[in-house]
């Protein structure tokens, strides 16, 4: 079993390397089509290559999606098997903290919390962060969470259904919008049309803003929506290649720099 998994790193760590190289070769290959397709002039820095990539192009079927990645290899089950999503905290966590796993834990259907004891792992969960790692070869995602109201904190608020949840996913538009929106839909199994129950992922300025509801049909054309909580907005930071375990080594896929000129300026997650 561990030979059979270093095997597979080994060949996922090439695949990675190889990426590069092609997205680059893609890339002039689109620029000379362009050029061809618009009668305009070559770019400079491909005229040396021209005719080699124009005769590569040759070759080429139509609607493609460009160069197949790992990105891509890392989903490739999604949708075939139900995810299972284990929830646990840092070592000794506070009593909020533990009902904070808890409400997580409701939110994933089939989800399975454990103590984190003596287990060497990287910390999942640090103050007012959640970390979202894919096994076995990654990627993991950082956040900040601000504005935490868990369900403890609401009143007569009910039990939480079950079902396998909708998603909606609102302002996901640039490149790395559509990643995080793989990251952290495939840690939902696929829902049952009858399915009341839904869980909206919403960008606003690069805040994600989680919110739970359960909805029934009030008539044939109105439905009436229950927030069930918990509630809270998220901040990406960062995007690792690797698990935790990898924490130290893993190459770092996006990283949020707060104190450059532009930062207030940029919005990552959407192109709006």
């Amino acid at each position: 079993m561990l030979r059979r998994e270093a095997r597979q790193r080994r060949e996922y760590l090439y695949r990675k390397a190889q990426e590069e190289k092609l997205r680059t070769l893609q890339e002039k290959k689109e620029k000379i089509k362009k050029a061809l397709d618009e009668n305009c002039l070559i770019p400079t820095e491909l005229r040396k290559e021209a005719l080699v990539l124009q005769k590569a192009l040759e070759f080429e079927d139509g609607g493609g999606e460009g160069v197949t990645t790992h990105v891509d290899d890392e989903y490739r089950w999604a949708g075939v098997e139900d995810p299972r999503i284990m929830v646990t905290t840092s070592r000794d966590p506070s009593s909020r903290l533990k009902m904070f796993a808890k409400e997580i834990k409701l939110i994933f259907p089939g989800a399975q919390r454990m103590n984190r004891g003596r287990h060497e792992m990287g910390a999942l969960v640090r103050a007012y962060g959640l970390i979202i790692s894919h096994l076995p070869f990654g990627p993991t995602a950082y956040f900040t969470l601000c504005n935490v109201v868990m369900r403890h904190d609401i009143p007569d608020i009910g039990t939480m259904s079950e079902a396998h949840p909708h998603l909606i996913f609102h302002n996901f538009t640039s490149r790395l919008g559509q990643r995080v929106t793989s990251i952290l839909k495939y840690l939902f199994p696929v829902p049952k049309d009858d399915s009341k129950r839904v869980i909206t992922f919403a960008n606003q300025e690069d805040y994600i803003s989680f919110r739970h509801h359960v909805y029934k049909k009030t008539d044939h054309r109105n439905v009436e929506l229950t927030e069930v909580g918990p509630r809270f907005e998220m901040k990406l930071y960062m995007i690792k290649l690797g698990t935790l375990e990898q924490e130290n080594t893993a190459d770092v896929e996006w990283r949020w720099h707060p104190y450059t000129r532009t930062a207030k300026k940029q919005k990552f997650l959407s192109t709006e």
